[in-house]
């Protein structure tokens, strides 16, 4: 009987470079096959660092993981896949051409009795005001159907370019766990006190492996990613663990 549930988030497939992103795609499958029993898997936001669906194209190569994941789902495992704010216009490839569900908006799962609510995390909690709006363009039809018509090869390079120069501006701020002034933890002090039902908030986005427990007992854990932590959440009967592939790094709590 299949007992094990593993989420992942922020693969960010397509940098530095198609070399290295590569190189992760072959960690990721590596891993996956010396699993067994995985009843789910889940992949929390930013599997790519980019991706677009025009009618007949999609962004070239993934090939290794798009089949490893449509292997699992083939072979009984259930696979799903959560949009990010790098990926927020997968649309009907993954449900149609792999079977494989996207959601964009937080769920609610309960595995052995726990109650899990489960988010990419972007644009949630107070202020980042610019983001939101930007994100609210960025998913608005008519723009997506004008940029469809760019040409592929300037669309995703544009896209690629913007993609770096925000990553630029962020990544000092983001490797730094700020604790209550978190925007991330405010977002789940408030939510867990209306899903009082729910012991486990997990999060993607930040890119950082985090841990937080309440004076309820309801757990925040923001997931870290497959660039540099290569963290995962295991769930099963008897536990919920964060993990690593190499167990050098103190989480932060």
């Amino acid at each position: 009987m299949k007992s094990k549930i593993l989420i992942f988030a922020d693969f960010h497939l397509g940098i530095p470079n198609p070399k290295q992103s590569i190189q992760r795609e072959k960690k990721f499958i590596q891993f996956m096959n010396k699993q067994n029993d995985i009843q789910e898997i889940i992949i929390l936001g930013d599997l790519f660092d980019f991706w677009f669906e025009y009618k007949h194209v999609v962004p070239k190569g993934y090939f290794r993981i798009l089949a490893k994941l449509a292997e699992l789902q083939e072979n009984g495992t259930n696979v799903s896949l959560f949009s990010g704010n790098h990926d927020l216009w997968l649309k009907n490839y993954f449900p149609d051409y792999l079977d494989i569900p996207v959601f964009h908006q937080p769920q609610i799962k309960e595995w052995f009795g726990k109650k899990f609510f489960l988010a990419h995390g972007d644009g949630l909690g107070p202020k980042d005001y610019g983001f939101k709006i930007m994100k609210k363009c960025f998913k608005n039809s008519f723009l997506q159907f004008c940029f469809r018509w760019i040409h592929p090869d300037l669309g995703i390079s544009l896209a690629n370019y913007f993609s770096k120069k925000s990553r630029k501006t962020h990544q000092i701020s983001d490797a730094i766990y700020h604790g209550e002034k978190e925007w991330i933890y405010q977002y789940f002090t408030r939510k867990s006190l209306q899903l009082t039902d729910v012991q486990y908030f997990v999060f993607g986005h930040r890119h950082l492996p985090i841990l937080k427990t309440n004076i309820n007992q309801q757990t925040m854990i923001v997931m870290g990613d497959w660039i540099h932590h290569f963290s995962y959440l295991e769930i099963t009967q008897h536990s919920v663990q964060l993990k690593f592939l190499e167990n050098d790094y103190e989480i932060k709590n």
